[in-house]
This record gives structure tokens, sequence and C-alpha cells, in this order.
């Protein structure tokens, strides 16, 4: 399509189909959409709900996934929730995708996956205004307009998401049921996540980290580390797991880590 062509297409485009969420005729995707303008980053989001097949009319309450990276890993997981779901014995859930909307200019994740400034991220180190955006603004809003169990929230991180969700396993125990830090990278927070964590008043906590085997070298090793470290610590606010995925690489794997992950949390799915 002619460069012109496209772009005038796009302006003659109503701005609420510009705006819309996922097409009505994805199956595996429907549920809701939400933008927020969070109070805590100054920054905006787009907030993508998959529910459980089988959601409408009914009264049970399901665990809830939060996805950070969500532009990727929410297209790239909801559905295949529901065919773990299918096949693994997984409980449904609900899935939540946090995006930006973009992977160029407006992509935040610089800013809310990091505690520290570093030379080539500046602005880095608002993880804690990240965290009052999604423990105070969207936790609050899907657990207001969707049947989510607030004791089984999830949250999955993968590369520098990874080290957000290590920096809220670390500081914030409690808030999230399990958490997922997948290939993470982590420089230069990686020390903090070796260090105690903050107490925890619950027992039933989970913590897995995944490493694919093809994954970047000095995450690769990073992960190790931190593996070994936990693995073999004791009085720890969660059970952890330590998921090495085999043939696999940084991003393209996140489902397999996923799967694995989830089979170790929900240990009762068929083995």
């Amino acid at each position: 399509m002619p460069a012109m062509l496209a772009l005038s297409l796009a302006l003659a485009m109503p701005a609420a189909a510009q705006e819309a969420p996922p097409p009505n005729h994805l199956a595996a995707l429907q549920g809701g959409y939400h933008h927020v303008e969070s109070e805590a980053t100054g920054r905006s989001y787009h907030v993508y709900v998959r529910l459980p097949e089988g959601y409408a009319g009914g009264e049970e309450t399901y665990p809830t996934v939060y996805l950070l990276d969500g532009d990727a890993t929410f297209p790239m997981l909801a559905p295949a929730h529901l065919l773990l779901h299918y096949e693994d014995k997984l409980p449904e859930a609900i899935i939540v995708g946090i995006a930006y909307g973009t992977f160029g200019e407006g992509n935040h994740r610089g800013l809310d996956f990091t505690t520290t400034a570093i030379p080539d991220n500046p602005e880095g180190g608002q993880a804690p205004l990240f965290q009052r955006f999604l423990h105070e603004e969207v936790a609050p809003l899907i657990e207001s307009r969707y049947r989510s169990d607030p004791e089984r929230r999830i949250l999955l991180g993968n590369s520098r998401g990874a080290n957000y969700v290590l920096f809220d396993a670390f500081t914030t125990p409690d808030f999230f049921w399990a958490r997922i830090a997948s290939n993470p990278s982590t420089a230069p927070d990686g020390d903090k996540w070796l260090d105690e964590p903050a107490t925890a008043t619950r027992a039933d906590l989970h913590l897995a980290m995944t490493s694919a085997d093809g994954d970047h070298p000095p995450f690769r090793a990073y992960a190790r580390r931190w593996m070994g470290h936990w693995s073999e610590a004791e009085n720890t606010p969660w059970t952890v797991h330590a998921i090495d995925v085999p043939d696999a690489t940084h991003a393209a794997d996140i489902p397999r880590a996923y799967r694995a992950a989830m089979r170790r949390f929900f240990t009762d799915v068929a083995e």
C-alpha cells in the first residue's frame, strides 16, 4: 500500500476505532480495555484484559496474571493461557496486559522497570513510581471491574521487565502471590536481588526465575548466579523455582517459560 494512501486511510479512521481494544472476532482475546492516565508516573498506559472462557454470567473469581511489556506479551500469552487450560489443566485466569502502545518513543520500560539511572538510561530509576501505578491504580481497577481474586495475583516480566519483577518481589513480597522473572536484564540493579528481601506475612508465595539456555551470556550468567544463591537459601519469603528453558532464546520462548513456571505454581496440574 503506498505510504500516502495508508496515511489518508489512517486519518479517515474514526478516533474511537484507532483506540479500539482487540478485534471482537478474536475469541481468545475477548475481554476489556482501559486507557489509564497514571497519577503515579504521569504517563499513559493501555491496559488490555482477557477474560476466561465461560466468564459471562458466572460468579467464580479467578487468578489474575499481570503482564509487563503487554504490547508483545499480551497477544502472545493471553491465547496461550487458554490452550494451557485445555491441555495442561491450568486453572482459567484473567490476563492483564500493561502496554505502552509503541515500541519506539513513548515506550517507557527503561524508566518504569529500573531502580537506578545509568549513562545509557539517564531517566531510569522510576520503578517505585511504576510500583505505585501497578499496585494502587491497575490492580484496584481490575479487581473492581472484574472477578479477580486478590489472593492469586501473578506478575510476569521478561528481560528488563524481569528486573522490575525482582524489585517488586524484594520490596513488597506479599502483593503478588506468584511472580515470574524471565531472562533478567538487571544491570546495574542485580546485586540488590542477592540481598535480604523485605519480610513477608504470607507463607504461600512463589518466585520463579526462568533462564533460556540461549540467552545473552551476561543475562544467562546472572540468572544462574541468582538461581544458585536463592535455591540454597533458607527462610526466603517465597518458594523459589529455578527453571532452565532448553533450546530457547531471550524473547521468542516466553510462552515456554510461562508454561513451566505456571505448572510449578499450580502443582496439581497434569504431569
